[in-house]
């Protein structure tokens, strides 16, 4: 039986590499974008097509609780809740305006609460449920010039792992995956080629990650077993 799936920033990079993965798996899917719509559209029309599954695109700033409530109004009960949905702000800290700030922990963190607390009671009622938090390598280890970004990353890893204790009573499973260096649109966009190039030089398995690697590992995730909860599995070519 098909599983009803929320995956939130969908429309890009590592949620439209998860969707595909899910599709393909022949779950039911619902996608959120904050902005590209009509991207988001027709690639879950594309899914549709070539998986056989329905596939829903919603634009919903996940940031904002109300957006967040009228989402779930819609889509009702879920059977997995993949927070993905992020944005990152490269620079020195004292060069951060305050509304930048918020900006950035209002996607990046608050949103996993307004997620989670809508999901969680229908997931406790049936006794089972998966919340994967898509955090990164940053957020265990901090890093220059995205000190915002690090704080938001570090609050999804403790969420993460507080959230996994108080639902292992209710058979409810909570895990996140912390990405290295993934080749995506976010990263060219805050990184130059050099920066890049010096990065995978650095990275062991001397290359960036693909946004299918993290999509492989979030369906491993979904189906793991039920006493595999509380976990920040990392996922950077041994980078850190």
């Amino acid at each position: 039986m098909y599983r009803k799936v929320l995956i939130t920033g969908a429309s890009r990079g590592i949620g439209y590499a998860i969707a595909n993965s899910f599709a393909n798996n022949k779950d039911k899917l619902f996608l959120t974008c904050k902005e590209n719509i009509d991207i988001l559209s027709e690639y879950a029309d594309e899914l549709t097509e070539e998986y056989g599954v329905r596939c829903s695109a919603y634009k919903c700033d996940m940031s904002d609780p109300n957006a967040v409530k009228k989402l779930f109004d819609e889509i009702g009960e879920i059977d997995v809740l993949i927070n993905n949905a992020g944005v990152a702000w490269l620079g020195l800290l004292t060069d951060m305006e305050v509304q930048d700030w918020k900006n950035l922990m209002g996607t990046n963190l608050d949103s996993l609460f307004y997620t989670c607390r809508l999901a969680i009671p229908g997931m406790v009622r049936k006794q089972q449920g998966k919340i994967i938090n898509i955090s990164s390598v940053w957020g265990s280890v901090g890093a220059s010039c995205e000190v915002a970004y690090s704080a938001s990353k570090g609050g999804v890893n403790s969420f993460t792992r507080a959230l996994a204790k108080e639902l292992a009573p209710s058979n409810v499973q909570v895990n996140a995956i912390a990405c290295g260096v993934i080749d995506t649109d976010m990263n060219r966009k805050h990184l130059s080629d050099e920066d890049l190039e010096q990065l995978c030089q650095e990275i062991p398995a001397g290359r960036m990650g693909k946004p299918q690697e993290v999509a492989e590992l979030a369906l491993m995730l979904s189906n793991a077993p039920e006493y595999l909860t509380g976990q920040v599995i990392t996922l950077d070519g041994g980078w850190i």
